[in-house]
């Protein structure tokens, strides 16, 4: 309901009074009006009954119905009588006047009687002829004569018109009903005089207070000069506009705060930016640097396990080789969590079987699984998925290398549960292992967490992994949860949603192929200008029976396929002495070897605009440092394509 406004709140508030002490007063003076003329009215009638009854006294008494004919006749000339009757005491008609239509019977009574005719609007008083009694000493003391006690000598009924009452009751009803519309009319315009006399000022007050509101300040400062002395609401409007003028001030103070505090928080974010970006040079410059002797470690180690050594030594080889597992896995991992942060990772979601994925899984982790005496079961399904079958992949090898890592007993579970009511597949990795604290389950998914690894056992993992499964998930918009027990396990669940088998091919799991089978005896060509870096991969090509040259930069590279080198691989470092780069690089050498030779980059850089350039040239691009197994398998790719 729409509420009334204030105009007409005022209206109604100076109407209503004024309207209903009118309607009482004109209520109660119409009913005490019509009950005198009521009373007037019954005793007029009465006065008029008793005149008759005494004229006719002598007429009855000597008999003479001449007389009282006359006197009936002479009784109609009064207002309202409409029939006029005297009869004797035996109830005989002596004389009548008038129309006797609806007169009803009477009998001689000796007391008065009256009624009414409602429907015919008509009253009636019968009164009773009595004789009076006079002494001789009245008559001459002039004392009024007295009526007998005895039976009475006839009776005189008349019968009255209310016509005229009711008529006077109209007139009275329409005089008042005038008359209080006038009253109400007046009231009313008096009503809206006061409401304009007082809304005027209050809307003078709304215009100033949404103006304030607003912040139009100086509108309400020109206002000032328009004030009236006289005015109801004067004082009202002056402290209106003290109010305005010292939130004027107060605003113009807190403008000039923000602004300092602004132009202070513009200074502090410059700083931070150059120091945000001096960091991310230093730590770009630092992780190349980095990259490129921990690759060439890797590769010398890896070199260095193919030859043959006494016990002593493959032992200390292996603790090296652990070492730089370790190594490697960390800036494998920063390298990941780096590349989800910058939003470097590409998202290809298409259809695809878990049942392939998940069989892959099981080939790739059952060793590790075997080693630490624990049983690694995947139910296969046949549900199909909408993904991105890599970053699944990656999610799976890191949720159940992390169940391995912290079981000791029993084993773990890969298990699928479909949900086709709601179109969903829940993907679940179970173990039984030493299970998550309820304090710990959300801390978890942070970097270099862990819960039992305060002495940063390196055999432990980095606290990466769940980390990077939980921005992988967040990119897939894919829901992640975790449920534990201490000392029960764990049970890590991702849900993704149920299609239908397509008629396509479906598409191949993504996954690293670490499958060691010897590479064809080809040639290869090498460029990297770190000697250490150049070195070790040439070392660790040729002992995959890979024909290698190597160059360090585009010049020696190219020089090299002048004198007659027909390589069927190229393998380049992506940052080159002079103005090309690794990408420029192949492009010449495809071009002076006329042929589209397979080729991929390295570089120890994780630049997202890296990445995406490589891509779009086709170019596959490996992060340094590189794992024998991914160059291995890369290789192979190549050759095979």
């Amino acid at each position: 309901m729409k509420a009334l406004s204030i105009r007409s709140r005022m209206f109604l508030a100076a109407l209503l009074p004024l309207a209903l002490i009118i309607t009482l007063l004109g209520t109660w003076a119409l009913f005490t009006r019509v009950d005198d003329v009521q009373v007037a009215y019954d005793q007029r009638n009465q006065l008029v009954a008793r005149q008759i009854a005494m004229a006719s006294e002598y007429a009855l008494f000597t008999g003479n119905p001449t007389q009282l004919q006359a006197l009936a006749a002479n009784a109609l000339h009064e207002a309202d009588v409409r029939w006029v009757g005297i009869v004797d005491r035996q109830g005989r008609v002596l004389a009548s006047a008038g129309s006797q239509r609806d007169v009803p019977e009477f009998r001689v009574n000796p007391v008065p009687l009256q009624g009414r005719l409602a429907a015919q609007r008509l009253d009636w008083i019968t009164q009773p002829v009595l004789s009076s009694e006079v002494a001789l000493d009245e008559i001459f003391d002039g004392l009024p004569a007295r009526a007998s006690s005895g039976a009475p000598l006839g009776q005189v009924m008349v019968v009255f018109s209310r016509q005229s009452l009711v008529d006077q009751k109209i007139n009275l009803a329409l005089g008042g009903g005038v008359i209080g519309a006038l009253g109400l009319f007046f009231g009313m315009v008096l009503a809206v005089v006061l409401s304009r006399g007082v809304l005027r000022p209050i809307a003078r007050i709304s215009v100033l207070v949404k103006q304030i509101g607003q912040g139009y300040f100086a509108h309400v400062q020109a206002q000032r000069g328009q004030l009236l002395v006289n005015d109801p609401l004067h004082d009202l409007q002056t402290s209106i506009h003290v109010m305005s003028d010292q939130l004027w001030a107060a605003r113009e103070q807190l403008h000039a705060q923000v602004a300092a505090a602004t132009q202070e928080l513009r200074n502090q974010k410059e700083a931070a930016e150059q120091a945000n970006l001096a960091k991310s040079r230093f730590l770009a410059a630092a992780s190349h640097d980095l990259r490129q002797p921990t690759h060439a470690l890797g590769l010398f180690v890896s070199r260095l396990a193919q030859l043959p050594h006494d016990d002593a030594t493959s032992a200390l080889i292996g603790n090296v080789q652990a070492s730089v597992s370790a190594l490697q896995n960390l800036l494998d991992g920063l390298l990941d969590v780096s590349r989800l942060e910058a939003g470097a990772v590409s998202v290809n979601k298409r259809p695809f079987a878990l049942a392939a994925l998940l069989g892959q899984l099981l080939h790739d982790m059952s060793v590790a699984a075997q080693d630490k005496g624990l049983v690694l079961r995947v139910r296969v399904s046949n549900a199909w998925v909408l993904s991105d079958a890599t970053l699944v992949y990656r999610i799976l090898l890191n949720l159940v290398s992390n169940a391995i890592r912290y079981c000791e007993r029993g084993g773990v579970l890969v298990a699928l549960r479909q949900h086709p009511a709601v179109g969903q597949v829940h993907l679940e990795v179970w173990d039984t292992g030493i299970g998550i604290a309820p304090e710990h389950q959300t801390a978890v998914f942070n970097e270099f967490f862990q819960v039992a690894n305060a002495a940063r056992d390196r055999t432990k993992g980095m606290g990466l992994g769940l980390n990077i499964v939980k921005r992988t998930a967040e990119l897939l918009g894919h829901p992640l949860s975790l449920h534990s027990r201490l000392g029960v396990g764990t049970r890590v669940r991702l849900v993704m949603p149920l299609v239908d088998q397509p008629t396509e091919a479906p598409v191949p799991v993504a996954a690293d192929d670490v499958t060691v089978t010897d590479l064809p005896e080809v040639s290869a060509l090498v460029v990297d200008d770190d000697a250490l870096a150049l070195a070790a991969l040439m070392g660790q090509l040729q002992g995959w029976g890979i024909q290698v040259v190597g160059a360090s930069d585009a010049p020696q590279a190219l020089a090299l396929v002048g004198r007659g080198a027909r390589p069927a691989v190229i393998i380049s470092d992506y940052r080159l002495p002079g103005a090309l780069n690794g990408i420029d690089t192949i492009g010449q050498l495809r071009a002076a070897l006329q042929t589209a030779v397979p080729a991929c980059l390295m570089s120890g850089d994780t630049d997202a605009e890296l990445i995406a350039t490589a891509q779009s040239v086709g170019l596959s691009i490996l992060h340094k440092p590189v794992r024998p197994a991914k160059l291995r398998s890369l290789l192979r790719h190549l050759l095979r394509r």
